[in-house]
């Protein structure tokens, strides 16, 4: 392995910084947004982090290419291996191919079209199997054991969460004023991350997780106090659509997290179309879902300067109308939107 800044086999502030560094000539600083109208409507400063103009349309892209930049070249002619619900099959396959490395990717069968076709454009092979992310997962596992390639996790990889946590570290840097960081959650990777860059940074910093009420595996884990794994998930959000915490994310996640909250499609879809419509901004459903919280837990916040990360933006546009519907539906959504 090359030198990573790793302390042990965890994550640390120090992975995160080695990471930061790694990554900075490689991937985007994205800029940090300001609303006016939203601050008005939540009575707060509220700063988004613009993750969907990230390279690849998503954060995926920070935690895979610095997981691929720990592995050596015998590791990499081995090519690599992952499962992904579209934004990690994306960041694996651009990360792999600015390396000219192999990349195999599963994808839930119900992945959006644009997702896929991203992924086959950036190189990999692209393989569709199972209705969520766990049964993808399961079949990459199998593949993996027969070609020996260096397998990606998506989440559960601590040089991964380092990546994802570098948007914190530059976040704070853009706005040191932030007291609360409000973050999407599928299977823990990114949260993991930021949280603990986070507090790294400052340990005055509050982390609030978001999932999706249809897929709220970590959030049950996180108040229950045991490992929940859902039998199944139904979520607009497909990329936070995970069946089981991972093995190392849940114990970083009740170490530093402060807060996990869950928010319906209604709230996800209203969100959606009040960055559309007010913001001019396209937002995926996991990408949304820390607006949706803010929106809908916003009064339970004890922030003054409240960060948002908008995770991604590679939404299936034919979905629109949709997600309109579901807004729709929201009995508050004529005061967002």
């Amino acid at each position: 392995m090359k030198e990573s800044g790793r302390v042990g086999n965890c994550l640390t502030g120090d992975l995160v910084a080695a990471a930061r560094d790694r990554l900075a000539t490689v991937t985007h600083r994205t800029p940090v947004m300001r609303s006016a109208t939203t601050d008005a409507l939540v009575g707060k400063h509220v700063y988004f982090k613009m993750e969907n103009q990230q390279k690849t349309g998503a954060f995926k892209f920070r935690g895979a290419s610095f997981k691929l930049m720990q592995l050596s070249d015998e590791q990499l002619k081995k090519g690599v291996i992952a499962a992904s619900a579209g934004n990690h099959a994306q960041g694996v396959a651009n990360a792999a191919a600015k390396l000219n490395v192999r990349a195999t990717i599963f994808m839930p069968e119900k992945t959006p079209a644009a997702k896929v076709n991203a992924t086959r454009a950036y190189g990999a092979e692209v393989v569709l199997t199972g209705e969520s992310f766990q049964e993808a997962y399961d079949a990459s596992m199998k593949r993996q054991m027969q070609t020996g390639a260096e397998y990606i996790h998506p989440f559960d990889d601590y040089d991964v969460m380092a990546g994802q946590g570098t948007i914190a570290t530059e976040m704070l840097q853009q706005e040191d004023r932030i007291d609360t960081i409000v973050v999407p959650v599928g299977g823990g990777g990114l949260i993991s991350g930021i949280a603990t860059a986070a507090k790294h940074v400052s340990r005055r910093v509050k982390v609030i997780g978001v999932q999706s009420a249809g897929a709220s595996a970590i959030y049950q884990s996180y108040y229950q106090n045991r490992i929940k794994h859902l039998d199944r998930v139904s979520t607009i959000a497909e990329g936070i659509a995970v069946k089981q915490p991972g093995e190392h994310t849940l114990p970083l996640i009740n170490k530093y997290v402060d807060d996990m909250v869950t928010v319906t499609d209604e709230e996800i879809a209203s969100a959606i179309i009040y960055m559309l419509e007010r913001n001019k901004t396209l937002l995926e459903g996991a990408g949304a879902a820390a607006l949706a919280a803010l929106f809908a837990h916003g009064s339970r916040m004890k922030s003054d300067h409240c960060g948002i990360i908008v995770s991604g933006g590679n939404m299936d546009i034919s979905t629109l109308p949709m997600i309109q519907q579901l807004a729709k539906k929201l009995h508050y959504s004529a005061c967002i939107i």
